[in-house]
């Protein structure tokens, strides 16, 4: 009995790990500056209708009130926190393609992949045109 009990309970670990985004992007990911290396924000990955989006949730290098002198459209003047800077990833094979990333610096939108290198790190590429003439960063899940 206790045998079976051990099982069930290893089961439904392993059904919990998978469930709840060890093989997602889903969760807050904590960003890098490319020129300082020091953390810049939080961004909450989530999914909606089966495709994937990211918003600011926290910022560490500015204040909570700032607003996107540089975005454009509906996105200009408007609070850095809560905005959507990635949108549209949709699933392809293991990793999430087809979405579009924003640079909230400088207002520039690129074309975006995200891959998982393992559970706690996600590499994030934008690029123009071409996956090959962008760059990755990698990004830190929050726990």
């Amino acid at each position: 009995m206790k045998i079976r009990t051990l099982l069930l309970l290893a089961a439904a670990w392993l059904y919990t790990g998978i469930a709840f985004g060890q093989d997602s992007p889903v969760g807050i990911w904590k960003t890098i500056d490319d020129e300082t290396g020091e953390a810049k924000s939080h961004v909450e990955i989530y999914e909606k209708d089966g495709v994937y989006h990211g918003k600011i949730v926290k910022l560490l290098q500015v204040a909570a009130d700032k607003t996107c002198d540089e975005c454009p459209g509906d996105k200009k003047d408007k609070p850095l926190m809560g905005m959507e800077v990635v949108w549209d990833l949709e699933p392809y094979k293991d990793y999430w393609s087809y979405g579009r990333i924003m640079d909230p610096n400088n207002g520039k939108t690129y074309k975006c992949s995200i891959w998982l290198e393992n559970a706690d790190q996600l590499e994030v590429r934008g690029y123009l045109g071409i996956s090959a003439l962008g760059r990755t960063q990698t990004w830190y899940r929050i726990k």
